[in-house]
């Protein structure tokens, strides 16, 4: 039988191809694809600022990740930085070669984005050292290119796969969706969730 999770990888590289990225690492949600990047990105940073005005989830990841949180009035549509870091929180864009070099893009795939799966996000980036380890990390540290029994399982990971099922779906959905996509949301969507910044784990 045939590895269903090459359907995965297979959605991963038409994903990368149509946003312009060199690698994709699928989730089973964009929170999750922003909490994998952030803890990534903690050996540099331990303080992040974001707008005030953006989805809930987004400070509740960086606060699971380890955090310090500032939140700014922002206006922005489509996307915008988890600043000082290279993360992009682009969960409302989706069009073709998007992908802004240098930075990992999380990107959702959740049932009101422009590319639905129902549920599901991806990471797009030019690091390739990040892409290797993501691979793994995102499937509880497994190299699913091998049978469980006889993985050499060597790094902690984090059960945040996207299922075969859901790639499929995307796979279906990426062969007809146009070039150019209008941003779905931005700051005028949400509300002030700056109080989550005295939330604790």
């Amino acid at each position: 039988m045939a590895n269903p999770f090459e359907l995965v990888h297979e959605f991963e590289r038409q994903v990368a191809k149509y946003t312009g990225s060199p690698f994709a690492t699928a989730t089973d949600s964009c929170s999750h694809a922003i909490f994998l990047s952030s803890i990534y990105c903690k050996k540099n940073h331990n303080e992040v600022t974001i707008p005030k005005n953006t989805y809930i989830s987004i400070p509740m990841q960086l606060i699971h990740a380890g955090y310090k949180l500032n939140f700014v009035d922002k206006d922005w549509k489509g996307y915008y930085y988890i600043e000082p870091t290279p993360i992009i929180d682009a969960a409302p864009r989706f069009t073709e070669n998007m992908y802004i070099p240098g930075t990992y893009t999380c990107v959702s795939f959740q049932f009101h984005k422009i590319l639905s799966t129902n549920r599901g996000g991806m990471i797009l980036t030019d690091d390739e050292d990040f892409y290797k380890w993501s691979q793994s990390a995102v499937h509880d540290g497994r190299n699913m290119g091998v049978p469980y029994n006889v993985d050499n399982i060597s790094i902690l990971g984090y059960h945040m796969f996207m299922p075969p099922e859901t790639a499929e779906t995307g796979l279906a959905k990426l062969q007809i969706l146009p070039k150019y996509n209008e941003d779905v949301a931005g700051s005028y969507t949400y509300h002030d969730i700056s109080y989550i910044g005295n939330f604790t784990r």
